[in-house]
């Protein structure tokens, strides 16, 4: 879901499929999560799937303003 909603809003992302990719799945597992999806936008992880966290994420990112 999450790639379909970035690809509708026009946002180029890069995807990782944690199944079949093993350096993908290592960095998965270092930034502590086990399940997915998990969105990076700017500095910002987001577990799940979330319209408002997602279109939050890339406002503060069009705006400078990356959370950490």
């Amino acid at each position: 879901m999450v790639k379909e909603f970035l690809s509708l809003r026009g946002v180029q992302f890069v995807e990782k499929n944690v199944s079949t990719d093993l350096e993908g799945r290592a960095e998965l597992v270092a930034m502590g999560y086990d399940t997915t999806p998990v969105t990076l936008i700017g500095k910002q992880r987001l577990e799940g799937f979330s319209v408002p966290a997602i279109d939050a994420a890339i406002a503060d990112l069009k705006d400078g303003n990356e959370s950490s």
